[in-house]
């Protein structure tokens, strides 16, 4: 039958755009493609699947993608009911975030001005009336990182070597009109770079902002796997940190759900790994939940570096996907519950 009219389930995995021209082909596309993918794997019956994603989607506030990440159809109602969900992380967005100051997250160069201080690395943006401070920048900088200014999931970033052009002003040419700003190579702590120094290797700091307390809830371990960028969403690892100790307490994992006990790159052990300057990472993030209070609820993607913690970047809009990994939550408890502790 059409997979078209009254698809509840859909509404939270409807993204932005598609809401904003009204495609809703893609998403129930991939919706079906979805409750097909379950039923080949488990074997449950499709119209079962149809209806239990639909009730998911209405109880919990579950799209398809997260009952599928979360594996719902092996949870009781009362598991379900502890995870957090798409619908659930907006809901707190939207109570927490006020949208007119998302910019000062969202954007890097504003980011970068308002939170200097926690980066202790030059950085630029790259603007048709700086030519100069870019040029500065650049034969200051044998190597450095070319982001752009509205981005998420590591895309579209860019390792920059200055040998690789034939001038400097080849390279600047390069750089100009793309929306850009250039940062200085963060220099990881050697302790993090034993895991793997092929990328900054952040921990995921999700805080909020209540009653002028500033709560951390969860700490995550990104882990770059043969890229620059430690993004789960391309190609690196995650696993879970405890924040009391900074140590982290799983294996990690990748987005094809591949368990590592080591890097396979380095063979380095993942779980049992302690950060360096912890207590301090965590005062970092704590304090700069004061620097923008309309924004009270914020992923800080904290780097450690020679000069001790740095922010690479933080999330207005913090993803909820990394959490509560089937892997990582054997007994079926998702993180919901320390988010209303708050």
């Amino acid at each position: 039958g059409s997979w078209k009219g009254g698809v509840i389930g859909v509404g939270c995995d409807v993204t932005p755009e598609e809401k904003k021209n009204q495609d809703f082909e893609t998403p129930l596309r991939r919706y079906e493609e979805k409750v097909n993918k379950i039923h080949k794997k488990t074997g449950k019956n499709r119209l079962w699947l149809l209806y239990d994603i639909q009730k998911c989607a209405v109880k919990y506030g579950a799209g398809y993608s997260d009952y599928d990440l979360y594996e719902m159809y092996n949870l009781t109602d009362q598991q379900r009911d502890s995870y957090i969900t798409r619908g659930r992380n907006n809901d707190l967005v939207l109570k927490y975030n006020q949208k007119e100051y998302f910019q000062y997250i969202d954007d890097k160069s504003k980011f970068n001005q308002l939170f200097n201080k926690y980066l202790k690395r030059d950085w630029v943006k790259v603007e048709d009336d700086n030519k100069q401070q870019v040029i500065d920048f650049i034969n200051k900088h044998q190597q450095f990182m070319a982001k752009p200014i509205i981005g998420s999931c590591g895309k579209q970033i860019e390792k920059i070597n200055r040998d690789d052009f034939a001038s400097v002003e080849q390279l600047y040419q390069h750089l100009l009109n793309k929306d850009l700003e250039l940062e200085e190579l963060i220099i990881q702590h050697p302790l993090v770079s034993t895991i793997y120094p092929g990328s900054i290797n952040t921990v995921r700091v999700v805080t909020i902002l209540k009653d002028n307390v500033a709560h951390v809830i969860c700490a995550y371990f990104r882990i770059g796997n043969g890229k620059y960028v430690d993004n789960f969403n391309s190609g690196g690892m995650v696993a879970p940190v405890d924040v009391e100790s900074g140590v982290v307490k799983d294996l990690a994992i990748d987005k094809q759900k591949n368990l590592y006990e080591r890097h396979p790159l380095t063979n380095a052990v993942i779980k049992g790994f302690k950060f360096p300057d912890w207590q301090q990472a965590l005062d970092m993030c704590k304090e700069a939940c004061f620097v923008v209070p309309q924004m009270g609820y914020i992923g800080w993607d904290v780097g450690f570096s020679d000069k001790g913690p740095v922010f690479v970047e933080a999330n207005e809009y913090p993803g909820h996907d990394i959490y509560q990994l089937p892997e990582h939550t054997k007994d079926g408890k998702g993180m919901w519950p320390l988010f209303n502790n708050i």
